[in-house]
């Protein structure tokens, strides 16, 4: 049984797909079934999973997105001049990272386009159910959403049954705790049949912060946060590497970057270790 973990922050740029990223490409490592989904209409986990060249082609030839899950059709083209049901299994690219047992639910642009329909009726449940087509078929399901508070991240909520919130140390971190607090005790509200807990805050020192003291005071204000909500906050935190970006240019783990320091590739599998603990699933692979 599939278990689904959304990565959320309703602050932008605190290293959300590069965790994302990593994380499906470490426990696909362990030989575990990973499927990533790319709920981002800027597509970044798509190129970082892919590599951007794979990627681009993807898109050139118009093959199936999410945006075929979300308008539950193929539109006419080439020598199909009607619209053509989804077939589910399309959509998925299988093996589409590094890692055999990595598929990937690839984004593009025009997933926008959702934010411009809001009263589509229940559009917010569409990923849910099509995830659950697939519940047997993978032991963890990685969402990387968008920053933004939208239907996009409604569907998030309902496909999954943990949240990971990354966050980088430095003033203003804590911006967008209490937001994403709101958003999901909001969901709970309406929705008291579904269990949806934060499993964890992972600290990523995404760039070269040289301020010490700042960014000393900034966990600390992160933290307290943390234990006046009862979050927990994983206990590795990623330093900063310029191999992150690397990797996600090559689609690629950081294992099998170039110059990667060994010391951040063990440090990422002990955080990839506390966070199936966390949601789990922690022992399967043995």
């Amino acid at each position: 049984m599939a278990v689904v973990v959304s990565l959320i922050n309703m602050k932008g740029g605190v290293g959300k797909t590069t965790v994302a990223a990593q994380l499906a490409h470490a426990v696909a490592a362990d030989g575990l079934r990973v499927l990533a989904v790319d709920l981002d209409p800027q597509s970044n986990l798509s190129h970082s999973i892919m590599g951007w060249w794979k990627y681009r082609e993807h898109v050139r030839e118009r093959q199936p997105t999410i945006v075929q899950i979300l308008q539950e059709f193929v539109p006419p083209r080439g020598n199909s001049a009607t619209p053509r049901s989804v077939a589910p299994g399309q959509v998925i690219l299988s093996d589409a990272g590094h890692e055999s047992g990595l598929d990937l639910i690839p984004s593009q642009l025009e997933v926008s386009q959702v934010l411009k329909r809001p009263a589509d009726t229940d559009k917010e449940r569409q990923l849910a159910r099509f995830l659950a087509l697939f519940h047997d078929r993978y032991d963890l399901v990685v969402i990387d959403c968008a920053p933004t508070e939208s239907v996009l991240t409604e569907m998030a909520y309902f496909a999954s049954r943990y949240v990971l919130v990354p966050i980088k140390p430095e003033f203003l971190a804590t911006v967008g705790m209490p937001l994403l607090e709101r958003s999901i005790d909001g969901f709970r509200a309406t929705n008291g049949d579904h269990e949806l807990d934060i499993a964890g805050l992972i600290l990523n020192h995404q760039s070269d912060y040289a301020d010490t003291q700042e960014r000393a005071i900034s966990i600390a204000e992160i933290k307290a946060v943390a234990e006046e909500r009862a979050w927990k906050v994983f206990g590795y935190e990623i330093p900063y590497s310029r191999s992150y970006a690397r990797a996600s240019r090559d689609g690629k783990p950081l294992s099998h970057t170039p110059h990667a320091r060994w010391d951040r590739i063990e440090g990422f599998r002990r955080l990839k270790d506390e966070i199936l603990n966390a949601v789990g699933i922690l022992g399967r692979s043995e």
